[in-house]
């Protein structure tokens, strides 16, 4: 049989942004969106959608056109995962929690023609606005107005175009801008992890498709779940859940702020299925204290991601009632890229040991092509043993086009061969399953031996008495460097343990070479937004602390 090319038919852009129009013909009726009393359907949201697009373009948005939201997660940032692609631009989420310094670098770096701005972030913006530099263009400025609050017109001028006005002007039929090429981008996501230096993440239309069908298939949701947005959808458009939710015409729980009173409320008023979150999340569950707890409605899937999560918290999370799956992802893979594929044979081991297993990054999801942990000198993959240290690599559809205007950062994370460099070091185990074992930067060398900071900190969870632990290199006059430990404590705890009495606790479980020199106390520990723990701000802390007396541990 002759093989034949490509033909109008089969070549047609893949983009996440047609599930809505599917979705709106076959759950037009069933809710999509429920915020507080506010609650729309799957017809609602796509003719907001189409509205949004149209009025865009009305106000001279063009393809390419970079658009920017600032805001918690309400029903109008969802709506722009879709409604701003629709009009042919590229959607940037900043994240909520920056300062004004950070926000102005990212508006300069990415050139946003317009932005959305939640009401309640508007000084910290109109400061972001200031410190750009007065020959740089400024971004139009569209408040989100929330009834919600109790004064939702804060800071807002009489005359101030909203985002509800201005859906008002837009046109429900509008005709959507679909993009010329797959390859066309969809979204600016700037990296805001534990580093200080936000690089600008650029994706497509046929990697965001792919990232949400992965999702969907590693991760299965079935028809219409309920989905609880505890994740924050500016964090990597929320690990592509926006529009995975859409294409099974789920309902979107959004919240605009999170804890666990609100959460356990929200799970059982709206009977919630599923919803994602970092390892952060499930500790706060799982520490909740029982006047807030609520009783599940069945059992709740939940996946985290985001840092390598302690073996203590996945074990506590699911004895009071949630399923957890947990998956590794970067920034530049859009979403998920490797998940701990569970085996039915572990089912059968005792409840520690499944933790244990599930601590694991685990292997590709079925639409991530390839994953490997390579030497760093030769880039060959190490021994799988399960102890042998290398840098985790991926290649395959997800992964990003590459940084803004940043060739030479681009190069060094995607080599010639095709593969991703992620910075983060790992394990491969004999069953062919990875393990982070750190952040490079976070690996520290202490006497010429490599320690796992993540490795000693799943020690320190196992603590009692411990509500979270961050290791980071502190400066030793013998060593080099040695463990510092920071870490908080739960609440309600009635005698707070010594710093002694927490090393002799963890000399009894692990080596001695490993264990923290230095652990300090405190009220609670720097986060970002999405829930990691801010390690340079504690590295910084560890150095001022200058370097440990010559201890010979």
């Amino acid at each position: 049989m002759d093989m034949l090319g490509a033909n109008p038919a089969n070549s047609s852009p893949l983009t996440p942004l047609a599930f809505l129009e599917r979705t709106a013909a076959v759950y037009g009726d069933c809710p999509s969106v429920v915020y507080n009393r506010t609650v729309f359907t799957w017809s609602e949201t796509y003719r907001r959608c189409l509205r949004l697009a149209s009025a865009l373009v009305s106000l001279g948005i063009s393809r390419r056109d970079v658009v920017s939201v600032m805001a918690p997660n309400v029903p109008a940032l969802y709506e722009m995962h879709f409604g701003v692609p629709m009009s042919g631009a590229v959607l940037n989420t900043i994240n909520t929690r920056l300062d004004a310094r950070t926000v102005s670098v990212i508006l300069r770096h990415g050139g946003s023609k317009l932005v959305f701005v939640d009401v309640q972030l508007l000084p910290l913006f109109r400061e972001a606005l200031r410190l750009l530099p007065a020959s740089h263009p400024h971004p139009r400025v569209i408040p989100i107005e929330d009834p919600s609050l109790d004064n939702p017109n804060l800071s807002l001028p009489s005359s101030s175009l909203t985002y509800e006005n201005l859906l008002q002007t837009g046109d429900p039929a509008f005709t959507w801008i679909r993009p010329i090429s797959e390859w066309d981008p969809i979204v600016l996501n700037y990296t805001s992890g534990t580093t200080s230096a936000p690089k600008g993440v650029v994706h497509c239309h046929r990697g965001i498709f792919v990232v949400t069908v992965d999702s969907l298939i590693d991760w299965p949701m079935p028809k219409k779940p309920v989905y609880l947005w505890t994740l924050p959808m500016f964090h990597t458009n929320g690990w592509s859940f926006p529009w995975g939710v859409a294409a099974v015409g789920g309902t979107n729980v959004c919240l605009r702020r999170i804890d666990a009173g609100i959460v356990f409320e929200a799970i059982s008023q709206h009977k919630v299925t599923h919803m994602c979150g970092a390892p952060v999340v499930l500790n706060m569950l799982a520490n909740a204290p029982e006047s807030v707890r609520k009783p599940l409605p069945g059992r709740v899937s939940i996946l985290t991601a985001g840092a390598p999560p302690p073996a203590a918290v996945l074990f506590r999370t699911e004895a009071i009632g949630f399923d957890v799956s947990h998956g590794y992802g970067l920034t530049e893979t859009g979403g998920i890229s490797t998940s701990c594929a569970w085996k039915g044979e572990w089912d059968r081991l005792p409840a520690t040991e499944r933790a244990r297993l599930k601590a694991r990054q685990g292997v590709r999801t079925p639409l991530m092509t390839e994953i490997d942990v390579v030497d760093g000198e030769t880039g060959k993959g190490v021994k799988r043993d399960g102890v042998t240290m290398g840098e985790i690599v991926l290649r395959g559809a997800p992964i990003m086009l590459g940084y803004l205007n940043d060739e030479k950062g681009t190069k060094a994370a995607i080599r010639d061969d095709g593969w991703f460099y992620t910075g983060d070091v790992g394990v491969m185990h004999p069953d062919g399953y990875l393990e982070i074992r750190d952040r490079s930067k976070d690996v520290i060398i202490s006497g010429g031996e490599n320690i796992s900071s993540v490795e000693v900190e799943a020690v320190l969870y196992g603590h009692p008495l411990v509500n979270e632990a961050a290791v980071v290199a502190r400066p030793d006059e013998y060593w080099g460097e040695t463990p510092c430990a920071f870490a908080s404590l739960k609440e309600g705890v009635a005698e707070a343990p010594t710093e002694a009495e927490v090393i002799g606790w963890c000399r009894e479980r692990m080596p001695h070479y490993m264990v923290p020199k230095t652990v300090v106390f405190k009220p609670e520990l720097p986060k970002t937004s999405t829930g990691k723990i801010q390690k340079y701000v504690l590295r910084n802390l560890a150095k001022n602390m200058g370097p440990a007396m010559k201890s010979r541990m």
